[in-house]
Parts: structure tokens; sequence; C-alpha cells
């Protein structure tokens, strides 16, 4: 089984592309990780890759941002190319299938705090919308 939890914040904007051929969005980004256990108080985290297609690009497009926390379930992928000077490239990144906010803000607050602010979740709706708003004491799906 390749399934993967993460929760971490985004180092920066999600890069939110599509491709040439059937303009299909993709977006990509980085989470900061934290790990779970540290060496002598001192935090470290892993910096992870993620890549996010169609309809899960364009919500992590439109409501990711830098330094904000996020889960993302998904799988690992690993994948190699030769550049034009014949060298070999390869990457591991997490695939997402699932983002979730996990943090919330109070109206008007632009640091971290509880709230009882909407989030939006992709998760199928009855609405075929494929977003559900979410309370912040809502339950995860995992």
């Amino acid at each position: 089984m390749n399934k993967v939890v993460l929760m971490g914040r985004l180092t920066k904007d999600p890069d939110l592309r599509y491709t040439s051929g059937n303009n299909t969005a993709v977006a990509s980004f980085t989470l900061a990780v934290n790990r779970r256990f540290a060496r002598e108080g001192q935090q470290q985290a892993d910096f992870i890759n993620i890549v996010a297609w169609d309809k899960s690009a364009e919500f992590c497009g439109k409501y990711f941002t830098k330094g904000m926390q996020v889960v993302v379930v998904g799988r690992i992928q690993t994948r190699t190319w030769d550049d034009n000077e014949g060298k070999r490239h390869y990457v591991t990144e997490v695939v997402a299938e699932e983002t979730y906010f996990a943090d919330s803000k109070r109206s008007g607050e632009t640091g971290n705090g509880g709230s009882t602010q909407k989030t939006y979740s992709e998760t199928p709706a009855a609405s075929g919308d494929g977003f559900y708003p979410m309370d912040e004491d809502d339950e995860l799906p995992f």
C-alpha cells in the first residue's frame, strides 16, 4: 500500500500551471513537516515536494498560501528524466489525493488562532463540486 498523510506548513504559495496538451491544472508546492523527535530541544523539519492535479490543484492554488498549515493525503511517486546535456535527474514527490486546512484564522486576523470561520476541503460532496464546508471542530476522515 502506498499512502502518505502529512501535516506541515507551506514554504511558499503553490505554483499553479496548466499543461499545454489538454489544459489540465497542476499545482506544486513544498511542505515543511516537523520531525517527531528533535535533538537537544531543536525542532527539525523535512521539506516534502507535493504535486496536485485537476480540481485539487485549482483548490490549492486558490486557497493555500505561504505559512499556512495544511494536511495532504496522497501517495509517493518517483520519476526520472534526462536533461538536454544527457544528465539523469531523479525526483521523489507526494501526489496529493486529498488536501485539507489544518489551522484556522480569526475573522480579520492574519496570524494563527482558533475560530469558527468556515474552511473548505476537497472531498466529494453531494453537490458534486468537490468541496464542502468544514467547521474547526469537524473531524478529518482519517
